[in-house]
């Protein structure tokens, strides 16, 4: 059964253990049977410092996943690991915490696109969604891919390029990632 709040046990993490945070990695969120794995671009000091993916306040993954159908209830990012129930998985294009994507060479989304195609074609979710179209374009080499369904599969794997969610991105509301993400999940039904 799906809890939507965090555990009592939750605590927000202080700024001096979100400053430690840098280079860190997150743990996959994958296993057999996803419909879709999700991947952003990399976590954050915050997501790092937490444990969780897309924790950071603001950040508009968990309320556009619940909008678009994906969850039945507006998930917290430390209940996290109830997505694979739901046939959903979390990686990310590079796996070290940062402050910024921008703080990311060329090198590390390229080798990080090798590192996702492997994940990929050992899980073999049926579709794998990159939150982010330049993150995309930098570790698959496609310079001209565009938000949506790709050509282009990566590890054997349909892919759907989503806009990232993170608060940073202001071309984009809660309600337009939605049904970005919406689309999506209505393939991946089919």
């Amino acid at each position: 059964m799906l809890s939507a709040a965090p555990p009592p046990a939750y605590r927000p993490p202080t700024a001096d253990e979100v400053a430690a945070a840098g280079d860190r990695t997150l743990a996959d969120l994958v296993g057999p049977g996803l419909r879709v794995l999700f991947s952003g671009i990399n976590p954050s000091l915050y997501s790092a410092a937490t444990g969780h993916h897309f924790a950071r306040p603001g950040n508009r993954f968990w309320p556009a996943l619940h909008r678009a159908g994906f969850t039945p209830a507006l998930l917290h990012p430390s209940v996290q690991w109830q997505l694979p129930e739901l046939g959903l998985g979390i990686t990310n294009v590079v796996a070290r915490a940062t402050a910024r994507a921008d703080e990311l060479s060329p090198a590390e989304f390229v080798d990080g696109g090798r590192l996702l195609e492997k994940l990929v074609r050992t899980w073999q979710p049926r579709y794998l969604a990159v939150l982010g179209v330049t993150a995309y374009r930098a570790a698959f080499g496609r310079p001209k891919a565009r938000i949506g369904p790709q050509d282009e599969t990566v590890g054997g794997v349909p892919v759907w390029v989503l806009p990232n969610p993170s608060g940073l991105n202001a071309h984009y509301t809660v309600d337009t990632l939605a049904a970005a993400y919406a689309e999506l999940r209505e393939a991946a039904q089919r």
